[in-house]
């Protein structure tokens, strides 16, 4: 079997790739701009093109054919629509990455199935997965084009910590703020429920629906069964750092309208998708795969920051964002005083 990944070095994609360097049945060709090519396993072909560059993607793949495509830098209808005029010819499965950002939230049920609307007026990232499956799966219906939908929750990996509020440069300057004994801002009152899945474990699940029939014209949700409040995600985090937590809530709406004022969206990655509620219903990807949860977060979280604080120079102060949670904590102990 030969598969070619857009990508295949980001969070989601790097344990995939190195999963299937090891299986024999698998011939896996990356295509990407050469960036993170030290994490490349061996065996790996590599193609060096710009997907946004359509004529010389065509030219590279030229003469090729895969029995899987997957995408994980797709993000747009724009880039949808090329990747679809690309591998229509050439691919017998082609693999979106979408979003469970894209479920509409509240939803009616607090358990997330493939069934659950999608709909999410609060985040422009969401409305463009949408739109992007929207278009793929019309295509399939109409011509039978052989596509197979993921979405995936918070993934994460040894480079990343998954948390709620974080500014431009990631998390790091949440990790710095606790170490120094710092506030940590959290959205709501932190007793929300989220789901956050190491890469490692969506990989066992991902790989059971490439070159799967069953998996055509079908979406299937990946996450994580474990489900925690964001109370103990931060509480776990302190705690592998050997620090206390020292946890400042605020409210979505608040963090959303002081967020304009820092340049951050925080509505749509809050109101739109952290600060609710949400367990997923994985029957699906489990019927087709040995998908579950082996990597529980507090392992995940000590093998994060054994690599985090180990590689301390990949990493990047946020002096501005540490300074916004700083006047936004002030503002409000002030207003507290003034009632």
């Amino acid at each position: 079997m030969k598969a070619l990944f857009i990508g295949g070095t980001g969070t989601i994609s790097t344990a995939i790739t190195k999963k299937l360097s090891k299986d024999p049945s698998w011939e896996l060709y990356l295509l990407n701009r050469g960036n993170r090519a030290s994490v490349v396993p061996e065996g790996v072909h590599t193609i060096t093109a710009d997907i946004r560059n359509e004529e010389e993607t065509k030219a590279k793949l030229s003469g090729m054919q895969f029995d899987v495509v997957c995408d994980f830098i797709g993000f747009t209808l724009e880039h949808i629509e090329c990747d679809y005029r690309l591998f229509k010819d050439i691919t017998k499965q082609y693999i979106f990455i979408s979003s469970a950002s894209a479920y509409h939230k509240p939803s009616a049920n607090y358990i997330i199935t493939e069934g659950t609307a999608l709909a999410n007026p609060y985040w422009e990232y969401s409305r463009n997965k949408i739109a992007c499956e929207e278009f793929l799966m019309e295509k399939y219906r109409k011509e039978g084009f052989p596509v197979t939908i993921v979405r995936p929750s918070h993934t994460y990996d040894e480079r990343n910590i998954p948390l709620g509020v974080h500014g431009k440069k990631g998390f790091y300057q949440v990790i710095r703020r606790m170490q120094e004994g710092k506030p940590v801002i959290i959205q709501g009152d932190g007793s929300s429920l989220w789901t956050v899945t190491f890469n490692e474990d969506f990989a066992i699940g991902f790989t059971a629906l490439m070159g799967n029939p069953h998996a055509i014209g079908e979406a299937f949700q990946i996450t994580g069964d474990e489900t925690l409040t964001w109370n103990q995600i931060y509480s776990t985090i302190a705690k592998a750092l050997g620090v206390e937590l020292k946890p400042y809530y605020v409210s979505s709406t608040f963090l959303s309208e002081a967020g304009d004022k820092y340049g951050f969206d925080f509505e749509g990655s809050l109101i739109g998708d952290k600060s609710v509620s949400v367990v997923f219903d994985n029957s699906k990807i489990k019927s087709l795969s040995a998908m579950r949860t082996n990597i529980r977060f507090d392992q995940g979280v000590q093998i994060a920051l054994d690599y985090v604080l180990s590689h301390p120079d990949e990493y990047e102060e946020d002096p501005e964002f540490d300074s916004w949670c700083d006047r936004v904590i002030a503002a409000l102990e002030k207003a507290k005083t003034e009632i």
